[in-house]
Formats: C-alpha cells, structure tokens, sequence
C-alpha cells in the first residue's frame, strides 16, 4: 500500500481543515516547497496535494505552490481541486503532475474524464468525496443524489489510474478509519482505491494495509503526520507491510 502525505494548499500555505470546512482551517508550514522536502526526506514516494481554493473556485488557484511543489523534490505528485476541464489536466500533465484528480467533473461530465484517461495512460484518477454514502462535489459545498459506489463504476472500464475515496465525516477529524466500510467499497467498484479521511495513528494505517487484497492501494495522510501523532518512518513501514508496534 502506498502512503500519500497530504499538503492542502490554501492562499499559498499548507493547511488542514476538518471534514472540508474552509473556516477549520490550522496553518502548519507556509512553505509548501519546505515541507515537501521535508516529506521527501523521510522516504516518501508519492505526494497528494490539492488546491482548496481552486475546488472552490472551479480554475487553479494556487498554480504557483504547486509549481514551487514541483520543482523542490524528485516526488510523484497527485494533484487535486478545482480541474475542470481538458486544458487544466493537459496543463498539469505538461508541468509533470504525475496524477491529475479529477472530482467534480467526473460527476458533471464523466466522457471527458474518459477521454482524458485514454490520452494520458495511468494519469488520470477520480476523486470520489462522499457524505453519508452520496458524492458531495464544489469543494465539498454540494451533495448530489449520487453514490459513490453507482459513479465509480461509471468508470470501471475507464483506464483510471485509481480511486480517491473520503469520508467527509472522518476527514480532519482525527477520529480513525472505517477500514472495513473502504474495503467494502473497494471490492463493489473493483478498482484501485486510496483512502481518504479519519487517519489518527498506526493502528489506523496498519488496518487499511491489512485490507490490501480488498483493493485498498493506498492511504492518504494529512494532520496525524503534521501534529506528530504518526511516525512518518513507522507509517511508510507499515503501509510496505512490515510489522511495527503500534
């Protein structure tokens, strides 16, 4: 299982809000080239980061962090919030965003999505934010009467790269996974799913990398990394499968 850390962008700051609410906000590192060398250092892999403000704003808000982001540390970078439509993805794609995340539109117009997964291989992945079990879309301002499980497998034959799962109630919340309910999910859709939301300590990570053959193909962590509560260096061994105390 790959574990992702999490860097928010928010008015160019790396930030943390819980359960997607603008005004939780908590400002951690205004630096976000820092701590992405910071997260590199510690032998991550992968970076998730998402525009806060461009999911509000529908249009890249924060290009700038994320172009800092991109030329500080040899990582690959999941990008996420506020892409829109096919210039955006083709954008980052040319920046060398290794995944694009595409949310809202993959609700509001799933045949871009698809074109844009047959054009960039591997490259493309669905954000799938739910709230009580409906896709909740704008930055998290709108649920529709979607599932979550119905719209992933709109795309089960797609050729995206993975699921981003989250739980809205359990993101930022620090108030654990429900790792047998992403499983659950995992297994309905059949694609490769990273889990989002509720990541509090080892034991969290430990139990998401158990359900590894469910289809759970990575975990994303955001404020247990930030406020120490998770050893960086015991997570990325737990989520490789090795046997740590939690």
């Amino acid at each position: 299982m790959i574990l992702y850390p999490a860097i928010d962008l928010k008015a160019g700051a790396c930030v943390r809000l819980v359960r997607g609410e603008m005004a939780s906000a908590t400002t951690f590192n205004d630096d976000p080239a820092a701590q992405a060398r910071r997260f590199a250092e510690v032998g991550f892999a992968w970076l998730h980061v998402v525009d806060l403000d461009g999911a509000f704003a529908g249009r890249s808000v924060n290009g700038e962090a994320v172009g800092a982001i991109r030329r500080a540390v040899d990582l690959k970078i999941q990008l996420g919030g506020g892409v829109r439509d096919r210039a955006a993805i083709d954008r980052w794609v040319d920046l060398g965003i290794d995944r694009v995340v595409l949310g809202t539109i993959a609700l509001r117009d799933p045949a871009l999505v698809r074109r844009a997964a047959a054009d960039h291989p591997g490259r493309i992945v669905v954000g799938i934010d739910a709230r009580d079990g409906r896709v909740a879309v704008e930055g998290w301002a709108e649920t529709s009467n979607i599932g979550a499980v119905e719209l992933a497998r709109h795309f089960a034959d797609a050729g995206i790269a993975a699921i981003v799962y989250t739980d809205i109630a359990r993101d930022g919340a620090l108030t654990g996974v429900d790792a047998a309910g992403t499983a659950g999910f995992a297994r309905q859709v059949g694609l490769p799913v990273i889990a989002s939301g509720g990541i509090a300590t080892l034991a969290d990570i430990a139990a998401l990398a158990a359900c590894a053959e469910d289809g759970i193909a990575g975990a994303i962590c955001g404020r247990a990394l930030y406020d120490g509560r998770v050893d960086p260096k015991a997570a990325l061994l737990l989520a490789a499968g090795e046997a740590v105390q939690c």
